[in-house]
């Protein structure tokens, strides 16, 4: 009885809530300025808890019907983790002459030396029949005057905490490109006043789509680190378009021999 209630008044609020929001639109071109500069506060912090329901129910109800994350792990693994521009809707979810420093969504970021820019990044949905993650990241470079172009990602605290120099970390990448070029990564382990660095190429001509980093070959501080970050390098990338259908990190501890 108490959950149809509840069900009920849940209801009632959403309605009378639905009506107030469209009353405040129907006035707000009478609005005085400091009444239309809080109703715009207000709107805002309203409009960020909506786009992060909508953000979680679109990566919960897009992924395989299966069930799971479609995320491939390997044996031993005690963390995975896809970044939310794969996962779900992100803001924006696209840029045009995007300069260096650039974001989409909180956790990819942009970076070049064109002093001027003609690439565009833009959030696509997933369409082929192979694809897992519902959504991916659309790259377009025309004329390219710089020396480098990369994506940087920062990994959440969850796969920072407990890392060990036994730990393997495993990308995976699902790319698509209009014309061949060579994507390097680096993966920064910040511990400390000091960062290690470890640089994989993708392996894109053999059919591969991952890389292993295997921090035993760091001097990292275990007890130290505050930070991981990984760099997507990509070499000649002008006149090309670059689509990253899915991108997965994993973590395991190598095996005891």
């Amino acid at each position: 009885m108490s959950r149809k209630s509840n069900s009920f008044l849940d209801r009632l609020v959403q309605s009378r809530m639905l009506a107030r929001w469209a009353r405040a639109a129907r006035l707000a071109p009478t609005l005085s300025p400091g009444d239309l500069r809080q109703l715009r506060t207000d709107a805002k912090a309203i409009r960020r808890e909506v786009d992060r329901v909508v953000h979680f129910a679109d990566e919960r109800l897009l992924l395989p019907a299966g069930g799971g994350d479609g995320i491939e792990r390997p044996l031993g693994s005690d963390w995975a983790w896809r970044p939310e521009l794969w996962r779900g809707p992100v803001a924006p979810c696209g840029i045009a002459a995007a300069e260096s420093r650039a974001m989409l969504g909180q956790e990819v970021t942009l970076f070049h030396d064109c002093k001027v820019s003609e690439l565009t990044l833009r959030q696509i949905r997933n369409t082929r029949a192979q694809d897992i993650a519902p959504y991916a990241l659309r790259m377009d470079v025309f004329r390219f005057d710089g020396s480098f172009l990369s994506l940087v990602l920062d990994l959440p605290e969850a796969g920072v905490q407990g890392l060990r120099r036994n730990h393997l970390m495993r990308l995976t990448l699902d790319v698509e490109l209009e014309k061949p070029l060579e994507i390097f990564c680096r993966l920064n382990v910040k511990h400390g006043p000091n960062t290690d660095q470890l640089v994989r190429e993708l392996p894109l001509a053999a059919g591969e789509r991952f890389v292993e980093f295997d921090l035993a070959y760091t001097k990292m501080n275990e007890k130290r680190v505050e930070k991981v970050w990984v760099d997507l390098i990509f070499e000649g990338p002008q006149m090309n378009q670059i689509v990253l259908h899915d991108l997965t990190f994993a973590r395991h501890p190598r095996a005891d021999i």
